[in-house]
């Protein structure tokens, strides 16, 4: 895979699923490079797999669409470019979709009512003067913020004070009523600054349930408990005991039930949330404890789908699992738990309708395709993927296990270029750290393998997917079994004749970043580092990260020795590793300020080193930023290696460092398809 077909990629998110089972809808997105923009439309597909998908909205940016109980009616979020997402309405039946909503910042995705003649969403609403509601003043212009509160800012959303999230419900258009009538306005039926999220119907539709922290503490840890509130607007009740963190509410067909994902318990002050996993749980719908269904142990939840999904007399949820993502049907009266989908898969979004289960898996070659699940079949419905995978450059993982010195095992995966070798070998450690790699599309490694590097990946102690005893193994102690564990591993893939044992780097971003940069700081074993968005001076995260409130305590401790123990930036001084620092400037959860201060470290020391910064980027700068920053990291990642670890043994000099001011970086090699040449562009200050 080359950057550039970044352009091929389709990826599609979560289904919904046609009230008779006939009909699955997903929206489709893509990167539209020459435009520097996302794009997105919906797809609709038969079930049956008796004709291809075709497309039935033209986007540009179409996402989360909801059948109608009824069947009559498709309800999705739409945006014009430089628009935020609002509700539309598209007749099943034939017919223009009808824009429904004006929000200010945008909407959430809508959820019907059972009478399919209302919608729920939540949205943000921006007090007068605030981003949003006057176009004309910039933000730059808008009155001092006032802080009073520890969560006060989100990483991709911005400050929170001034622009609260809450329920809101639309009316459809009485029948019949002529499109250019004006919609009926929506009215908001919670208010304050709670944060609500996670809107559900009561079977009767006279309630909602939703989740928000609106208890006294609420500003000091991080429980959020299940409300309800009349669909009409009222006083908000507390369903759940305050303990939990909870999540995706859904009534049972009685109303007497509520079933969620949760984090069961926090602990007495509500912070115990290392290696925590979310859980379908439920709780009765007259308010009570949060019971577990399933236990939490060894079922953390993992797909994408915005709700609890409750069909024939069962809870569906996607569950972390070595790697995977598995999706497993639990039946509500505590019968046996059934898997749907297991392997070496990734269960990205479901739904369910007229029986049929529509699923969107992913896997190590792609993006992922819907399959539609029926008693004793499973059938694949879609072929998005078809014009990255033609391609052929799109190479398999190969499973691998190997022993820590202590004897504890580690599991992962090696990818290998083609050819005999030996390869250079670049060890790739994933974020969280309570979070897996393993089977789904990852661009980094295939366009890495594509340039003739082999891809090393394992999930240490501290990830998910093995239990949370396994995740709970590094607290308070960052960088001692998750640093044995990834290089025990590192080792074992390197007895393969196939990798080259001299020329290793070592590349990670978010925590993958921290433990990159902690590991080059204790070895000099690795050519060359990439430490990207990472958190390296755990003492001034607390104060600048968006969670770095807690976070630091909770998962590397309180006592400054041991804080200093696990601080790359102390350790920053023994580093003589080629290393490359890439941030993004508005990354609130790794605030910049931590990459630069590690950037500076080693520059001031005269450590060969770079500082790439993208501009009004993210924490999700590599999955969610802008197409020509998504490719330009690629580039900038092929480049660095190819300078300190060329893909070829004999190669020449490598790739000088970018001079000037705007430049186009020397070809790299074309591949064997004869493609043209890779350039890099970049922005040189100082």
């Amino acid at each position: 895979m080359r950057p550039d077909d970044l352009a091929l990629l389709r990826v599609p998110g979560v289904p919904t699923v046609s009230p008779d089972g006939r009909m699955a809808v997903v929206a489709v997105s893509r990167l539209d490079l020459d435009a520097d923009t996302d794009r997105s439309r919906l797809w609709a597909v038969p079930t049956d797999g008796s004709a291809p998908a075709r497309p039935l909205t033209p986007g540009p940016r179409d996402t989360a669409p909801a059948f109608s109980p009824d069947g009559r009616w498709l309800a999705y979020l739409g945006a014009e470019p430089g628009e935020p997402p609002q509700v539309h309405l598209l007749p099943t039946a034939g017919g223009a979709p009808r824009r429904l909503t004006g929000a200010p910042l945008g909407a959430g995705g809508p959820v019907w009512s059972p009478d399919s003649r209302r919608l729920a969403y939540t949205a943000r609403a921006p007090e007068p003067g605030r981003s949003g509601t006057a176009p004309e003043a910039p933000s730059g212009a808008e009155a001092p913020r006032l802080i009073t509160t520890l969560k006060y800012r989100l990483d991709g959303v911005g400050f929170l004070a001034g622009r609260p999230s809450s329920v809101f419900v639309l009316d459809l258009p009485p029948d019949g009523e002529d499109d250019g009538a004006p919609p009926p306005e929506p009215r908001r039926v919670t208010a304050g600054a709670g944060e609500d999220a996670d809107v559900a119907w009561s079977p009767d539709g006279a309630e909602l349930a939703f989740t928000s922290a609106r208890h006294p503490r609420a500003d000091r840890d991080l429980v959020r408990d299940v409300y309800a509130v009349p669909a009409a607007g009222g006083t908000p009740r507390r369903l759940t005991d305050g303990r939990s963190d909870c999540a995706l509410p859904a009534y049972d067909p009685s109303g007497a039930w509520i079933y969620l994902t949760a984090r069961p318990d926090l602990g007495p002050d509500g912070l115990d949330v290392v290696a925590r996993s979310a859980t379908l749980c439920r709780v009765p719908a007259a308010g009570g404890t949060v019971e577990t269904v399933l236990d939490p142990e060894d079922t953390d939840r993992g797909d994408d789908t915005p709700g609890t999904v409750l069909a024939g007399g069962a809870a569906h949820l996607g569950v972390q699992r070595r790697g995977a993502v598995v999706l497993l049907r639990v039946p509500l009266d505590g019968g046996p738990v059934e898997t749907l989908v297991d392997g070496p898969f990734t269960v990205r979004g479901f739904a369910v309708g007229g029986g049929v289960v529509v699923a969107t898996v992913a896997h190590d070659r792609s993006a992922g395709e819907l399959i539609a699940i029926t008693p004793g079949r499973r059938r694949l419905i879609t072929g998005f993927g078809r014009a990255l995978g033609a391609t052929g450059r799109l190479r398999r993982m190969a499973e691998r296990t190997a022993t820590a010195p202590d004897g504890a095992p580690v599991h992962g995966w090696v990818t290998v270029p083609d050819g005999p070798g030996p390869h250079p070998v670049l060890l790739s450690i994933h974020g969280g750290p309570y979070r897996q790699c393993g089977w789904s599309l990852s661009e980094d490694t295939q366009v890495l393998v594509s340039a003739g590097y082999a891809v090393v990946q394992c999930n240490p102690r501290g990830s998910s997917g093995y239990g949370q005893a396994h995740g709970r193994a590094i607290r308070g102690a960052w960088g001692e079994h998750d640093a044995a564990d990834v290089l025990a591993f590192l080792d074992a893939a390197l007895e393969d004749p196939a990798l080259d044992a001299d020329r290793v780097g070592v590349m990670g971003a978010s925590y993958g970043g921290y433990l990159t940069t902690l590991l080059t700081a204790r070895t000099t074993r690795f050519a060359a580092a990439v430490s990207e968005r990472a958190l390296t001076d755990p003492v001034s995260f607390a104060g600048s990260s968006d969670i770095g409130w807690y976070f630091v305590d909770q998962h590397l401790g309180t006592d400054p020795a041991r804080l200093a123990a696990q601080s790359p930036l102390a350790a920053a001084g023994q580093i003589t590793t080629p290393t490359l620092v890439v941030h993004a400037e508005e990354d609130w959860r790794c605030p910049v300020e931590q990459g630069l201060r590690f950037y500076v470290a080693l520059k001031r020391r005269g450590v060969p080193s770079e500082l790439l910064l993208f501009p009004g980027e993210g924490h999700g700068l590599a999955r969610s930023g802008r197409p020509r920053h998504r490719l330009a990291r690629l580039q900038h990642l092929l480049r660095w290696w190819d300078r300190w670890l060329p893909a070829s043994a004999d190669a020449g000099p490598g790739l000088d460092e970018l001079p000037g001011e705007v430049v186009d970086g020397e070809p790299l090699p074309m591949d064997d398809d004869g493609r043209g040449p890779l350039t890099v562009r970049a922005t040189r200050l100082g």
